[in-house]
Order: C-alpha cells, then structure tokens, then sequence
C-alpha cells in the first residue's frame, strides 16, 4: 500500500471518529435542553463554560436518580388543596403571613414528594431536572420571601410571591390547587389574589343591571312610536285634498267683471 493511500486512509478514519464524538456530544445537549429547558441556559451563563455546565448538569441527573420519589395519593392532593385555599384565604387578612405560611407548605409538599429539603440551593438542584419550567417562579418567591422577613416587601409584592408559590406548588401537586370558581354573594366576588388585579374582577353587577334597565326601557317606548303612526298617516290625506284643492283654485281664471249692459240684457229676459 502507498503512503498516499495511507495517509488518505487516516484522514478518512480521524473524520468519521470526529463526526461520531460530535453526533455523541450533540446528541447529549439536546438531551439536557430537552430536560433542563431555561436552567439549561441559566447554568451556562452562570458558569461561563458550555462544557463545565453540562457536567453540572449531568451530575444533577445522577443526584436525582437516586432519589426514591413518589407520586401523592388522591387524599394527599386534596388535602394540599384545601390548605392551599386556606393561604389564599388568609392572604386577604394578613398578606405577610399568608406568604410565610405558602413557603412552609411548599417546602412540606417538596419533602412529601421526596426530596431533600436542606439547602436551598440543593433544593433548586433537585427540583431542576423535572420541574425545570417552573423553577424560576420558586426562585422569584423565594426572593421575595426573604424581603418580606425583612420588612421592605410591599402588598404587590407578596402577591406576586403568592402567585410565583402557586405554579411551583401546582407543578409538584400535579393539578391546580384551586378547583372551586370563585363563589359570588350579594354582587361581592371573592377571588384568589392571584384574579385581584384582572378588569373582569372590578366589574360590578350594578352596572350590568343598569344597562339591562335601559334596554328595556327603550324598548317599551318603541310600541308608543308605533302606535302614533297610523295617526299621522291618518291625517295625511286631510292634508293633501286641502294642498290640492289650493293648487286647484290658483290655476282656474278668475271671473270677468260684470258690465252694466250685461245687467239689463239680463233684466230685459226675466221681463
């Protein structure tokens, strides 16, 4: 064999082992930005290097393998459920509590599931490789959270912590905690705060009832307009004989004066 074809031979192995560690390699980020989502991007960006932050990435998956998981019962869910209701309940007498309680309930419900509930930075590694989507609204509560223990988080504020809480807590759940619509009494809506700042929420019955009362009202006026109108076409012919009759009386020639010869021609006759 010449060197040539040797030297050809090579090169054509050292590609296609290039071209199979790229397929290998490729095909494992797209696993990992298929499981992680936007903690994939997050990691890279926090590391600075595609590399070091796939093995994090990696390692999680390995971490959580072990982990003895488990699905809740249909009674656990509804308790939860009924617990939640009650921060939602709460939150409308004391917000700062409310939101106290919503971190207390999740972090039980994440250790019910089964994961380790020590540090807070390992409990967002853990929850990442299947509650990767909602990640960022634990992360954003959890932020809040520690503002209102510092005293400088404002109403809105704990709103939105309650409402980031709840998409966690719905994830880990495996359903909406809030099954019931909201129950309306005497035209007072009490909705969860999550509804609080929607414009369907502010919108009173009164005025719905208003504008019914109008329609109705205007309605009932539209048979009185009728009701005139056989009157008024009534009278029309009246006035079109009387417009006629005028017409008529200006186009006829008036009479000539009568003449005093005509006069007695007419006396001579009668005698």
């Amino acid at each position: 064999m010449s060197p040539v074809i040797t030297i050809v031979l090579i090169i054509v192995v050292l590609v296609v082992i290039a071209a199979i560690v790229y397929g290998v390699q490729a095909g494992r980020r797209k696993k990992l930005q298929s499981t992680f989502g936007p903690e994939y991007d997050r990691v890279v960006a926090d590391t600075g290097n595609r590399t070091e932050a796939e093995k994090e990435l990696r390692e999680r998956e390995k971490r959580h393998a072990e982990l003895e998981l488990k699905e809740l019962s249909p009674e656990s869910q509804q308790r939860y459920r009924a617990a939640w209701e009650e921060v939602q309940i709460q939150f409308v007498d004391n917000p700062s509590e409310a939101v106290g309680t919503a971190d207390e309930l999740v972090t039980r419900l994440i250790a019910e599931r089964g994961y380790p509930t020590g540090e807070y930075d390992e409990r967002l590694a853990n929850l990442s490789v299947e509650h990767a989507n909602t990640l960022q609204h634990y992360r954003d509560a959890h932020e809040i959270s520690e503002r209102n223990t510092a005293g400088s988080a404002t109403t809105e504020d704990l709103r939105q912590a309650l409402v980031h809480y709840r998409a966690l807590f719905a994830d880990l759940l495996g359903t909406d905690p809030v099954s019931v619509p909201p129950s309306t009494t005497a035209g007072t809506t009490t909705s969860s705060p999550e509804a609080a700042s929607s414009p369907e929420a502010t919108s009173s019955p009164d005025d719905e009832s208003l504008s019914r009362s109008d329609e109705s009202t205007s309605r009932s006026d539209e048979p009185i307009s009728r009701a005139d109108e056989p009157a008024s076409r009534a009278d029309e012919p009246a006035s079109r004989s009387e417009d006629e009759l005028r017409s008529r009386s200006d186009d006829e020639p008036a009479p000539a004066p009568r003449r005093a010869a005509d006069t007695d021609a007419a006396t001579d006759n009668r005698r």
